[in-house]
């Protein structure tokens, strides 16, 4: 018995210090809003921007434009992609117990680009009825498609964790050829859509893509953390889960649905962002480790405030200019990913 108190009182002191870093993050995030709604042609002062958003009715007309129809739509925007990025990254990293894991290195988003890149070349759509929903009918369609691959991959025994990632840059490849193929057959108009979906841009976004995105989130978050035991207990292994009564191949079909549907919307609102569901996810495992009722809220959280850092750091470059976010996060993650690849490989040796 003197023995469980002390065991108790540190189990709470951690999930006490876990909440506080989750609180931290939602300051960090309404930070990292506040500076991307002031970050543009003509920067608007931070107080400005902070004032506008609080109290709308104190504003001018004209910052009142510039905030809340302009730039708000996509900060708003970036951080919900972030959102499902790093909810996708995290609930694949999780399934299939890869810390390589992501929509982006396995290739989903890729086949979700190749997708949409159907129904702009030639209008067909693979959902009968989707009308002006084809683009993301198709995107999340075809994602699906690539991560029931890698769930069957999965089943194969010897297929170890290396594997699944060469699988995933053979899916990467070959559904950039694809969209390569598809750009050469395309018109002016086409080729410059099919170009915004492989570059990533949040210029397009509107209110309805923000609330679209949000009612996603809102219904995947609690979807997922209605399973963090069952995720954290395969965490431990397969066999260990099984002997606990979880359906573990249930769990990954729901799991892998459930992120296709995340990837897809995400890609085919702002094309593809590469990186920011390795990252995220990867913060988050640093700060709470892998109980999944902390590591879920905090890998969304990092991840929707990394990409609002990246859109910031998009208009900030060159004044007047601004880069496709996927550039940014492509020139931000590769360099993490490669240290990532040698700490896995230091550890194994």
């Amino acid at each position: 018995m003197p023995a469980t108190v002390p065991a108790a009182a540190d189990y709470r002191r951690r999930n006490a210090r876990r909440l506080q870093l989750v609180l931290f993050g939602l300051l960090a995030l309404t930070f990292a809003l506040a500076l991307d709604v002031s970050i543009g042609p003509g920067n608007l002062p931070l107080a400005d921007v902070l004032r506008t958003l609080l109290d709308p009715q104190s504003a001018t007309p004209r910052l009142s434009v510039i905030v809340w129809d302009l730039r708000l739509p996509i900060a708003l925007m970036a951080l919900a992609v972030g959102a499902m990025l790093g909810l996708s990254g995290a609930g694949m990293q999780t399934i299939l117990s890869n810390p390589l894991a992501d929509p982006f290195t396995l290739g989903v988003s890729a086949a979700a680009t190749v997708g949409a890149s159907v129904a702009i070349v030639f209008g067909w759509s693979v959902v009968p009825g989707a009308g002006p929903f084809i683009v993301t009918a198709n995107a999340f369609v075809f994602a699906l498609g690539a991560s029931l691959i890698l769930f069957f991959m999965t089943k194969l025994r010897g297929v170890s964790a290396e594997t699944m990632i060469l699988v995933g840059i053979a899916l990467l490849f070959t559904c950039n050829a694809i969209t390569a193929l598809l750009q050469y057959r395309s018109n002016e108009v086409q080729l410059t859509q099919i170009v915004f979906w492989s570059l990533g841009s949040l210029a397009r976004a509107t209110w309805t893509k923000v609330g679209v995105a949000a009612l996603l989130i809102a219904l995947a978050l609690p979807f997922f953390l209605m399973r963090g035991w069952a995720l954290t207990a395969l965490r431990l292994g397969d066999e260990r889960a099984e002997s606990l009564g979880i359906r573990v191949d249930r769990l990954r079909l729901e799991i892998l649905i459930a992120t296709s549907l995340l990837a897809a919307v995400s890609v085919s609102f702002v094309g593809g962002i590469g990186f920011i569901g390795l990252v995220g996810p990867h913060i988050a495992r640093l700060l709470v480790g892998e109980d999944q009722r902390f590591f879920l809220p905090v890998a969304t959280l990092a991840s929707a405030t990394l990409l609002s850092l990246a859109s910031s750091l998009s208009k900030a470059i060159t004044p007047g200019v601004i880069y496709p976010i996927g550039i940014i996060t492509a020139l931000i993650g590769v360099p993490f990913f490669f240290s990532l690849v040698m700490s896995i490989r230091s550890r194994g040796a």
